[in-house]
This record gives structure tokens, sequence and C-alpha cells, in this order.
């Protein structure tokens, strides 16, 4: 067998590998699982409301936020805002099946003020990572 051949063996198999990794992880995982790649960093704030979950992620001065419906299916108004005070809030707001943003302020050391919405029922953390 040539170089060649033996290459693209090599990567079928680890595509292959990969994929039922991810199928795995697909089958097993719950919303927050499937979202969690959406923000780099690590997790600092749940924010449960009735509709949803709206979860807080901080990386290097970075906030990221993404808000997740309980419901998965049908089309709802979702939203997520995130503003380190002294700046404006940055936010994402629409019609999804699973979870709006991610949505990501750099903050430094300033605190920050999260908001998250899925349908009538929101979240809001006020002034929080101070």
């Amino acid at each position: 067998m040539d170089s060649g051949a033996i290459r693209r063996r090599l990567a079928l198999g680890a595509a292959v590998l990969a994929a039922s990794g991810m199928l795995g992880l697909t089958a097993t995982g719950t919303a927050q699982a499937s979202t969690s790649g959406a923000c780099a960093g690590r997790e600092v704030r749940t924010l449960p409301f009735r509709t949803g979950v709206t979860h807080v992620y901080r990386r290097d001065g970075y906030i990221c936020a993404v808000t997740v419906t309980r419901q998965l299916g049908l089309p709802q108004t979702m939203f997520v805002s995130v503003q380190a005070r002294g700046n404006r809030a940055v936010a994402d707001k629409g019609r999804y099946r699973h979870h709006a943003g991610p949505v990501t302020v750099h903050a430094g050391h300033r605190c920050v003020r999260v908001k998250g919405s899925v349908g009538r029922d929101a979240v809001d953390s006020g002034w929080i990572l101070c």
C-alpha cells in the first residue's frame, strides 16, 4: 500500500471516529450541553426562569450569554442581552427554535447585567460579577 492510501484511510478513520463521538453527544445531550460550545470560557452563572434558562460564561475579561428554551420545537420569541457597566447592551432577539445568542461583550473587571427571555417570561440578573 502506498503512503497516499494509508493517509486516506487514516483520515477516513479519524472522520468516522469524530462523527460517532458527535452522534453520541447529540443523542445523550441536553439543551444545555448542545449550547455549551456557543460560548467560550467557564460557566459562571445560570439564570433559570419558567420558560427557559440563560447561561453566562466568562473568559479573559469577556462575558458571553445564551438563552435556551425549555420547550424545543416551534419557533418562539427569544432574547438575550449582556451589558458591561458604562456601555450599551449587546442583544440578540428573534424567533428561534432552540436558543438566542451567543452575545459577547468585553467587560474587563466591570460589573455586567444579563437579561434573557423566552415568550413572555424573562430573567434579569441585576449587576453581577463585580
